[in-house]
Order: C-alpha cells, then sequence, then structure tokens
C-alpha cells in the first residue's frame, strides 16, 4: 500500500524566489560525476575532526547565489558543506520560455536525482572518511535525499525546511535527529500534514525540533526577501538553528 503524502508536488510556490546579494565564496568540483558546489571552513574554524553537510538544494540548484550564500554560511560555522547539482545544469529558474513544461522538467530530475544522489552520498562518504561528522540538510526538492542520507550510519543529523515530496514513511523510519523549519503559509507542506509528522515523531519517540515561522511562505529559507524584516529574520534564524543542530550532534 502507497504510505499516505505529507509533503506534496513541486508547485507554483516552489519556483518563486527573490534573488540575494552578495558574493560566493566557493568552488565548483566533480564528485561522482556531477558537479558539486563545496565550500570550506577557514584554517581557524577547522576542528580536529572534520564535520561535513550535504546540501540538497531546492529547484533553483546549489548554484543559485542565494543557495551558495547559505552554504557558505554553514561553512564559515566549521563545516565542509557539499552541494549537488542534481540537475546538472538545467535548474528551473534558466527556463523563462513561455512553453515551459515544468511537470516534465520535475519528472525528468526526479529520475536523474534517483540514479545520482546514492552514488554521490557514497563518493562524499569515502572523500571525507569514515572519522568525519556528517549532516544533512534538504530545501523543498531536496527533502527526500536528506532523509536518504540520514539513512546512512555516518549521518550524525538531518535537517528540512518547507520540504516537498514526503510522504508519511519518510517520518516512520526515521533515526537521526531532525530539525524541521516550517513556514506558516506552504501549500506543499500544510498544517495539517506538518501536525501528522509531528504525531509520529512523537509516537516514535524521535529526537525532533520543529520551528514554525510566522509570516512566511514555502521558500522563505532560502528565498524570502531580505528586505522585508521577517523574512530576512526567518531566513537567518533558519540557516543558525540547522547549523547549531548539526554542531550539537558532530560533538
Amino acid at each position: 500500500m502507497t504510505s499516505p503524502v505529507l509533503a506534496g508536488p513541486i508547485g507554483d510556490c516552489c519556483v518563486q524566489s527573490v534573488k540575494h546579494e552578495g558574493q560566493a565564496a566557493g568552488k565548483t568540483i566533480q564528485i561522482a560525476g556531477v558537479q558539486t558546489y563545496l565550500s570550506e571552513p577557514s584554517a581557524q574554524n577547522q576542528g580536529e575532526a572534520k564535520k561535513v553537510v550535504l546540501f540538497f538544494p531546492d529547484v533553483f540548484g546549489p548554484f543559485y547565489l542565494n543557495n551558495q550564500l547559505t552554504q557558505d554560511y554553514f561553512a564559515s560555522q566549521g563545516f565542509y558543506v557539499l552541494g549537488i547539482d542534481y540537475f546538472f545544469g538545467d535548474p528551473v529558474y534558466i527556463h523563462t520560455e513561455a512553453d515551459f513544461d515544468r511537470p516534465t522538467w520535475v519528472e525528468k530530475s526526479v529520475r536523474q536525482a534517483k540514479e545520482a544522489v546514492p552514488k554521490w552520498i557514497d563518493a562524499v562518504l569515502q572523500l571525507y572518511g569514515p572519522e568525519a561528522k556528517y549532516s544533512a540538510v534538504g530545501y523543498c526538492f531536496g527533502g527526500p535525499y536528506a532523509l536518504e542520507a540520514a539513512a546512512r550510519d555516518q549521518t550524525v543529523a538531518v535537517a528540512l525546511a518547507h520540504p516537498s515530496r514526503l510522504t508519511e514513511d519518510h517520518f516512520k523510519t526515521l533515526t537521526k535527529p531532525l530539525l524541521l523549519a516550517a513556514a506558516e503559509i506552504d501549500n506543499a507542506f500544510p498544517a495539517a500534514s506538518r501536525r501528522r509528522g509531528i504525531d509520529i515523531l512523537t509516537e516514535n519517540k524521535a529526537t525532533f525540533h520543529l520551528q514554525l515561522f510566522s509570516g512566511v511562505a514555502h521558500g522563505f529559507a532560502t528565498k524570502g526577501d531580505p528586505n522585508v524584516e521577517n523574512s530576512r529574520w526567518a531566513k537567518e534564524e533558519a540557516a543558525r538553528s540547522i547549523i547549531n543542530w548539526f554542531i550539537r550532534f558532530s560533538k
């Protein structure tokens, strides 16, 4: 029997964004044949054991400036951050054509990610070794893949921000500490689904923390308007909370 859907498919709310300003500090590398954004901590922020974040981006991909700046922030807190481009150079925002077939693009992207993600995770684990502490974060489209990474023994914690494409089984099978950053306004992950997810986690005595931000919508953690005080605060607070969650479990 198919598991009930809690976070829905990619919709209009997933493809809206306000582009942020700043200068990306990372670089592009290849891991398992996939272009990957790598942002590294400064020498003074590196601990004895390496701490690694696997960053599973929304439909804008890891090279979209907003996502690069988020990854750079995580790196500034002492983590090696790797963002996978499971869109293979074809993020949603480059499509401005009037006849863009988004459902077909999503289907193609899901198919690509399904094949690429397991090999990419394997390669990242091999690259940084068994002594590193691994965490995973997924935004929107990236939610299921962050949970896929969380199923690995080496992963110590996971975070989701306004996820999409999740079922009850994703919550039922979760064994790692979860931080969930949720928006008050979210057609992809509405209140009833959020409450059901929390009920499942509670019933399973999972370790979790829920943040619910008022006055913001799906996508706020990477694509909110920084000129609106509440949107900027919610975006920044979600990032702070996610990385502090990872720090907590990486000790």
